[in-house]
């Protein structure tokens, strides 16, 4: 057998055709303390998340299904979920492999995991990602409501484990499609009761991040500021006006979109702009000599190639997982004298806004607007300058003390409902939802 995890995923999809698997699962056992597959054909996907040290945490489980009319492969990863449900957006990306499809959901649900523990939400950790360039031309408006109502199906299936939202490649229309065949989703449209796009609530609590690094060296506010914005899209171009409210002397940006150049320029003619056009990738624009960068795109950017570049004095970025390698790219942005604030620590706002909406609507919210303000201890602003501060006491990185902390709120059990997910979880394995062995029976 050829190695699965380094197919492409359309591939992949072709090899569970030809063995009639349409869905499959992939949970961590306790008692064996290894991951179990549904199927035995997938054992080579659960030994490279047995043996793989940086992007497996003991999720607690990883569900993946093709969809039963569009043949898109559509997964749900679940880390953990001490807190509460796994919560967390639906991506709608392309992947080179079934490996970077697999890592891409594992690193993305464990992020979800800190970033709820940090925000203080009774929600545990989960990311939903669907692969482009599987199944039917997702171009089609009927083909792409019916992917995502497939999805929908997907979320009802596993019983509330995990509730999804918006996430990169997937829009508010979208969402709705998958509120027609789910109640476990956030992110909905305000015409059907929810709270629409996510993005412009992170873009706020991103800037509440920066204002806490520059306040912490000593560097004044942002008016004047120069920043370098990889990434444009959902929350890139409102960070672009949050900033521009605040009075940011310069803005550089990149996206690959080229229609977003157009849209800015129009919308802040006053603003010293520029727009550079790239490629999927391409992360030149780290080079440029400003005061802030800021990643908003995709993860995994800040790296062993990219941090000797990188000429700003602080990065702070929406996008999710933003090191290559947590162990070790931390330490390179300290030794270069860069102050990187954890994208978990600031990018919340997104998550917060979902909470809010599943527990009802109120306009203006208070206990959204903490997360925002100066007075609650646990603010975006507040416990940035705590994370800070204890970095600097220790010499520590910011990223490892927002993530000892994080590790140590995540381990908390939800006050009321205790680790009911976990047993949801368990529970399907055990239904025979993937059609292979049950749970008790591999």
């Amino acid at each position: 057998m050829s190695d699965i995890t380094r197919m492409t995923p359309e591939a992949f999809c072709g090899f569970l055709r030809e063995r009639n698997i349409t869905r499959f699962y992939l949970i961590w056992n306790d008692e064996r303390q290894q991951v179990v597959p549904s199927h035995p054909e997938l054992q080579p996907l659960a030994a490279l998340l047995q043996e793989d040290a940086r992007d497996f945490d003991r999720h607690e489980g990883v569900f993946v299904q093709l969809g039963p009319e569009t043949g898109t492969l559509q997964g749900a990863f679940v880390h953990r979920t001490c807190r509460g449900q796994a919560a967390g957006g639906v991506r709608f990306w392309t992947y080179d492999t079934v490996e970077d499809y697999l890592r891409d959901g594992l690193r993305l649900a464990r992020g979800m995991t800190l970033k709820n523990a940090l925000a203080g939400l009774w929600w545990g950790g989960g990311k939903g990602v669907m692969a482009r360039g599987t199944g039917a031309d997702a171009s089609d408006p009927g083909v792409r409501r019916r992917i995502y109502e497939e999805y929908g199906e997907l979320m009802t299936g596993l019983n509330g484990c995990y509730v999804t939202a918006e996430d990169v490649g997937t829009s508010v229309e979208d969402m709705a499609a998958i509120f027609s065949r789910t109640r476990f989703t956030t992110c909905i449209p305000a015409s059907l009761g929810g709270s629409g796009n996510p993005s412009v609530p992170t873009a706020r609590g991103v800037v509440r991040g920066m204002e806490a690094a520059l306040a912490h060296l000593g560097l004044g506010s942002l008016a004047g500021k120069s920043v370098a914005i990889q990434g444009l899209g959902h929350v890139g171009e409102p960070l672009v006006g949050f900033l521009c409210e605040r009075g940011v002397g310069r803005i550089v940006g990149s996206d690959i979109e080229p229609a977003c150049a157009e849209r800015l320029r129009a919308a802040y003619p006053g603003l010293d702009l520029e727009v550079r056009i790239v490629e999927r990738g391409d992360c030149s624009l780290f080079a440029e000599p400003v005061d802030i960068l800021s990643p908003n795109a995709t993860g995994a950017v800040l790296g062993e190639k990219t941090i000797p570049h990188i000429a700003a004095k602080i990065v702070c970025g929406a996008a999710n997982n933003q090191l290559e390698d947590p162990e070790s790219d931390d330490r390179r942005l300290q030794e270069r004298g860069i102050l990187y604030m954890p994208d978990f620590l600031v990018n919340r706002m997104g998550i917060v806004n979902c909470a809010d909406e599943q527990s009802g609507r109120i306009e203006p919210d208070p206990v959204f607007e903490r997360h925002l303000g100066d007075d609650w201890e646990n603010s975006i602003y507040n416990l940035s300058l705590q994370v800070l501060a204890e970095a600097e006491r220790s010499g520590a990185t910011p990223h490892r003390i927002a993530l000892e902390l994080a590790e140590e709120r995540s381990m908390e059990h939800h006050p009321l409902q205790g680790h009911r997910s976990k047993r949801i979880i368990q529970g399907v394995a055990r239904s025979g939802w993937a059609g292979g062995a049950s749970l008790d029976e591999v």
